[in-house]
């Protein structure tokens, strides 16, 4: 056997492990074993390719790629230590930019060196290394701008440009007619044109959508991060290089539709940048006055329910209150008060972040429900607790066609007999929306940190 023999074996292990891996990560039961799929299917790629560089590079390639997995190795392990589960989102689309950036280096790397390709071979080449600098540059700085959205270091509202439609059409029309013309004659300057088009083009898709959005993107830029990843695959000729890409990309786009259906969002419309949206305008509606409560009437409210829905949001997961919900949630099903959450598709600002803060706190998975299994079930319920949510609890999406959420579906907790909010202000929600909620006749609003709260709750209890 050769070692490109043994190497391609290798890949062909670890392509089914990466499938076991997402199979794995479907359920919550199963995601440690699916995240343990993932970790030994890409060291046994990682192995692989070591096997094929000793066999085609000197002793300073070997070292070269020793030194590059050490680096990568020790900031990974010291970020995945120190990041907290808020700053998860980021983090991530952090992580998409850098396949975007490597998917960029290889297309440049595939047109700079030698490639001995000539007719119809060399045209494909062309043709891969224009499509995988665009794919990779325009993850690259969408990847960075969801980064700065997701920090906070930039506004969360969507960037509106005179004809911002025609900007991103202009981009993908223009990168047609480079592709062709590289092909036929590549040259650097054409290079360098398609790089910065689709640099602009990657900021602007971005930036032009909304704070509420925002989960969606990351889903989407870690669908644009495999088919980069895929179009590195294809010009290095590695098989798993392509099989990753494509799982990580088809997985990716299949998970933006599904959010997208969630908020009742164009898939067309948001990986588009928002096309067709236009820019909301200011509510000033006058909602009345809300009602505050305290934590020891909110422990009295809780005495005497039967029942009690709690749905959380990123407010929860910024005040780490997931540890005293879960110890509330005990002392709760003691008394034999009945005690579910309703988890919103896009609570917080990633896919699933709400389910693994509460099973990092040992939540029960049978009684975290998802949106329309619990939807029904507000209808009757003594007393819901909405820690830390507010676009996902926003009657607006329902009741106002003028709204910038209208039709996105959404907890419908004002149907409970009472409802408490933990909010630190009365302050708009991360799509910058008023919530009329607030001001409802069987809501009150009990201000404050929210893991102090849950705790003031508890003593009193």
């Amino acid at each position: 056997m050769t070692s490109q023999s043994v190497a391609t074996a290798a890949y062909l292990v670890a392509a089914l492990l990466f499938i076991l891996s997402l199979a794995g990560l479907s359920k919550h039961e199963s995601s440690r074993q699916g995240v343990l799929y993932g970790i030994v299917g890409m060291a046994i790629a990682l192995v692989a390719t070591f096997i094929v560089v000793a066999d085609v590079s000197d002793a300073t390639g070997i070292v070269l790629l020793l030194v590059a997995v050490a680096i990568g190795a020790a900031i990974g392990l010291w970020r995945a230590r120190v990041v907290e589960m808020t700053g998860m989102p980021e983090l991530i689309a952090l992580l998409h930019s850098f396949v975007g950036l490597a998917a960029v280096l290889v297309g440049w790397n595939g047109h700079l060196e030698d490639n001995h390709l000539t007719g119809s071979l060399e045209d494909i080449h062309n043709a891969e290394v224009f499509v995988g600098v665009f794919i990779g540059a325009v993850t690259f700085t969408g990847s960075i701008v969801a980064f700065l959205k997701l920090s906070a270091r930039i506004k969360s509202a969507p960037l509106m440009l005179p004809g911002k439609n025609y900007l991103n059409i202009g981009a993908l029309v223009a990168f047609a007619a480079l592709t062709i013309w590289f092909v036929i004659t590549p040259n650097l300057a054409l290079l360098i044109a398609v790089t910065v088009v689709a640099l602009a083009l990657g900021w602007h898709l971005v930036a032009s959508i909304g704070g509420g959005d925002m989960p969606v993107v990351v889903s989407m830029l870690n669908s644009y991060s495999g088919w980069a990843a895929a179009a590195s695959g294809f010009l290095l000729n590695n098989n798993a290089l392509i099989v990753t890409g494509a799982l990580v990309g088809s997985s990716g786009a299949y998970l933006s539709y599904i959010m997208c259906q969630a908020m009742n969002r164009s898939f067309i419309s948001v990986i588009a940048g928002g096309f067709g949206m236009e820019a909301s305008v200011a509510d000033d509606t006058d909602y009345g006055d809300y009602r505050e409560i305290n934590a020891a009437d909110t422990a009295e409210l809780l005495k005497n329910a039967s029942s009690v829905i709690i749905t959380p949001g990123y407010g929860m997961a910024v005040a780490q209150a997931q540890y005293p919900v879960a110890d509330l949630v005990k002392k709760l099903r003691e008394r034999d008060i009945e005690v579910r959450f309703g988890i919103h598709p896009v609570a917080g600002r990633l896919p699933g972040h709400m389910n693994v803060l509460l099973a990092e706190a040992k939540v029960p998975y049978d009684i975290a429900l998802e949106m329309d299994e619990i939807n029904d079930d507000f209808d009757g319920t003594s007393v819901v607790l909405v820690i830390g949510a507010n676009d996902t609890v926003n009657p607006a999406a329902t009741e106002d066609p003028s709204s910038p959420i209208a039709g996105m579906p959404v907890l419908r907790v004002w149907e409970a007999d009472n409802v408490v909010v933990f909010k630190r202000s009365m302050a708009a929600g991360y799509a910058g929306v008023q919530n009329p909620l607030f001001f409802r006749d069987n809501a009150q609003m009990l201000f404050g940190d929210a893991k102090e709260r849950v705790e003031d709750i508890l003593r009193e209890l």
